[in-house]
């Protein structure tokens, strides 16, 4: 049976929770141990789908074709442990699932209350899998006194109350401000936070300090009186120059060795940090650097493009080169010349999104990378961006453009060399679809394969023909202007088993001019950059060197 840590916020939202979580994740993996990561959000949506990015972030794609939090990636992305649909939860589901069991008459006509029929259904979600690993690490969203997370933190205080002694543990997260004005660390907010949990039934075993400033002893020790925990569990959590350091930087103020202190485990078995210190190592020692321009439109919120940013460092990383990525909005190319916004990069990378705002920009971004030689990396709606350019300029079809832009316009306006997905394969039976259908949950979603032309660079790329990669999209390029598109040299390199659905496209006579209808960025680890992000800044690489 697992062991379960929970992990809870104080104080202030976006302290790093996901990313404390994430590194707690890696330290007890290098001390030998499996782990799993769970989330549990407690805003009333059903999942973060149909969330706008400046809202919350992008949206993690799992590869059973959950759509769920952004911290589902740095979970992967430090534990190498793919995420399912079951690591991620929110209220709206929990609601949507209880309320789906009383329609049916499942709870046998009692009244439906938040104890125990929700808490039960929490209960049910932290159960899942529990045999599969020796510890469950769950994050619970928000912070402690928030409205909407009660219900969670009471399934979480009965869970803990119903298991042997000695198998859950508590990680609050809190902030220690600095006051320039005195000079001095408030403890007063973590311990008001503290006594907050501690009101509702819960007291924490581990506590985290984030904290701009060095924590004297004495606050430490203050604290721990307070807070009624263990001095050697009061755990600094100073900011870093990377995320990557946070596994080294939480083992050297000794947070993996206060949780295990905390289950009993003793002696622990020593860490091995190697795979850590490599990362590191590639990170600080790079050999030189590349320019990428991200021509996106959500480009005000760094964290609408989290995953791609992430791939990007490790594409670095496997060519030990420092990757500078600059986000460029896209509308600023319908207005302006691409040239002096683009020339002083060595590659351009156009990300997914929806809606055609910004779709004219991604248009010229890819054309400008086309003709001057520059490395093109095109991602979902990126792809398409570069197959309705080749459309225009290369293969005569001067109103190219998606069946998406024509249904958002209620006009049909373009020759739709990109149209709305109504039926794929997804295992062994068929999906369908219709452009009125819900938008949740209702896009091509999570992993499919993809067969590769053999001696294409994107087979070279990943060594091998066949590939299995995440998607997120409702949109694909009609393979009706597949010849008119080779003949003028845009290769489809990658298409679906069924040769249906178009899955990466390549110019051919181009240095590196690759689309791809999937998201490469989600798959990428630091310890294991993605194929693509790896050979991408590669060619960068040498674009900088011939500049």
């Amino acid at each position: 049976m697992a062991r379960y840590i929970f992990i809870t916020g104080g104080v202030v939202s976006s302290l790093g929770k996901g990313l404390a979580s994430a590194a707690l994740g890696a330290l007890l993996q290098a001390r030998g141990y499996s782990v799993r990561l769970r989330k549990l959000d407690p805003y009333l949506n059903v999942d973060p789908g149909t969330m706008s990015p400046f809202e919350h972030g992008e949206v993690f794609v799992t590869d059973d074709g959950a759509e769920t939090d952004l911290d589902l990636g740095h979970y992967e992305r430090f534990t190498g442990v793919s995420a399912r649909k079951t690591d991620s939860i929110s209220s709206g589901r929990i609601y949507s699932n209880v309320l789906e069991k009383e329609r049916r008459g499942d709870y046998l006509g009692k009244t439906i209350q938040v104890i125990p029929h929700v808490t039960n259904e929490i209960k049910d979600f932290l159960r899942v899998g529990e045999t599969e690993v020796d510890f469950m690490l769950c994050e619970i969203g928000g912070t402690v006194g928030d409205i909407e997370g009660l219900p969670f933190f009471e399934a979480i205080r009965q869970f803990i109350h119903e298991r042997p002694r000695g198998e859950c543990i508590l990680m609050h997260l809190t902030l220690l401000p600095y006051l320039a004005a005195s000079g001095e660390l408030k403890t007063k907010p973590t311990q008001h936070s503290v006594k907050e949990l501690q009101s509702i039934g819960l007291a924490p075993d581990v506590l985290l300090l984030r904290s701009e400033h060095p924590i004297p002893e004495k606050e430490r020790e203050k604290i721990a009186l307070f807070c009624n925990v263990r001095k050697d569990a009061v755990i600094a959590a100073y900011d870093l120059k990377t995320i990557y350091e946070a596994p080294l930087a939480y083992h050297r103020e000794g947070l993996d060795q206060a949780v295990l202190n905390a289950f009993g485990i003793e002696p622990a078995p020593k860490p091995n940090l190697s795979r850590w210190e490599d990362v590191m190592d590639r990170l600080m020692n790079a050999e030189g650097e590349v320019r990428v321009a991200i021509v996106g439109k959500y480009t005000q919120l760094e964290d609408a493009y989290k995953s791609i940013a992430e791939a990007l460092t490790h594409g670095g990383m496997a060519n030990r080169t420092r990757v500078k990525a600059e986000w460029i909005d896209a509308e600023i190319f319908e207005r302006e010349d691409t040239a002096p916004h683009l020339e002083r990069f060595h590659a351009i990378l156009v990300p997914g999104g929806f809606g055609e705002r910004g779709t004219e920009g991604k248009i010229k971004a890819a054309q400008y990378a086309r003709t001057k030689g520059i490395p093109y990396l095109g991602i979902c709606l990126g792809m398409q961006m570069a197959v309705i350019e080749a459309a225009r300029n290369l293969a005569g079809l001067a109103d190219a453009g998606s069946e998406e832009f024509d249904h958002e316009a209620g006009a049909k306006r373009f020759t739709p060399v990109v149209y709305h997905l109504k039926e794929w394969v997804q295992g062994n039976h068929v999906v369908a679809r219709k452009v009125g259908d819900d938008k949740g949950g209702t896009m091509r979603l999570g992993a499919y394969n993809a067969t590769l032309k053999a001696g294409s660079r994107v087979a070279q790329v990943y060594g091998t023909t066949e590939i299995e990669e995440r998607h997120r999209h409702r949109y694909e390029v009609d393979t009706q202007y597949r010849d008119k598109l080779e003949s003028c040299g845009l290769i489809f390199s990658g298409m679906s088993p069924d040769g249906r659905l178009p899955e990466i496209v390549e110019a051919k006579d181009h240095p590196w001019y690759i689309g791809v209808q999937f998201h490469p960025e989600l798959k990428s680890k630091p310890f294991q950059p993605h194929p693509l992000f790896a050979d991408f800044i590669r060619a960068a690489k040498e674009k900088s060197r011939l500049v």
